[in-house]
């Protein structure tokens, strides 16, 4: 599958999250972003508020991070979280779950740890993706988690915040999509740092890929990979 040059970015959400970096930096890294289209800019919580005045009138949403990079917040925490974000204007959410809880098979922990979040998002109609961080995980709890994000009423299931160990891998995507059968949307993240892996993920069934915002420019102009050294 190769997909257009004029609609690989509506698949993007560009990563904005390192946190040593400046307002400046910041503002630099999300305009590169909204210049190219892409679905979401993806951003640190405390830029919320700079990202949804950067990307009004545009057709970029703003998507922010909650409980990243661990995902070890209380789960009343999170839902603290959620409502602030939502106040705030943002679109999306890219929740961390408790994957300390996957490992120990606490499924309705999970699930619940899901629902306090989707509890507050839902009604608000702001999707929430949950990272699973899942080279942390075997494919049997990938499997079974992905599961739990249903049963939660999650949007996405994403495979990791691109700063754990790895990032995406197709046995990891695969999984979650042959678990999902249409029911979830799957977002592989980290490590796309070029045209060709992202399109290798979209013909698997991909439909939302987590790019760093140093990789959008490659992938969108299709010239060659980025090489920052970077799980994003």
């Amino acid at each position: 599958m190769t997909v257009p040059v004029q609609a690989i970015e509506r698949y993007l959400d560009h990563a904005v999250l390192k946190p040593q970096m400046s307002r400046e930096e910041a503002i630099e890294q999300m305009q590169i972003g909204i210049d190219f289209n892409v679905r979401t800019i993806c951003v640190r919580p405390a830029d919320i508020p700079l990202a949804v005045t950067l990307c009004k009138n545009t057709q970029t949403q703003v998507s922010c991070v909650l409980a990243f990079p661990h995902g070890a917040s209380l789960s009343a925490s999170k839902a603290d979280e959620a409502k602030r974000y939502v106040d705030l204007g943002v679109s999306e959410i890219d929740m961390v779950v408790n994957y300390g809880l996957i490992r120990s098979g606490l499924w309705d922990e999970v699930e619940a740890d899901i629902r306090a979040v989707t509890d507050v998002a839902r009604p608000a109609d702001v999707k929430v993706k949950t990272i699973f961080e899942t080279t942390a995980l075997t494919l049997q709890q990938v499997a079974r988690a992905t599961e739990s994000a249903i049963a939660a009423q999650a949007n996405f299931v994403k495979t990791s915040t691109g700063f754990g160990s790895g990032g995406a891998t197709q046995e990891a995507v695969k999984v979650m999509l042959d678990t999902a059968a249409g029911r979830i949307e799957v977002k592989p993240s980290g490590g796309i740092r070029d045209r060709q892996r992202a399109e290798m993920f979209i013909a698997m069934g991909a439909t939302r890929l987590g790019i760093g915002s140093t990789s959008t420019s490659v992938i969108c102009q299709s010239q060659g990979a980025s090489n920052t050294g970077d799980t994003y």
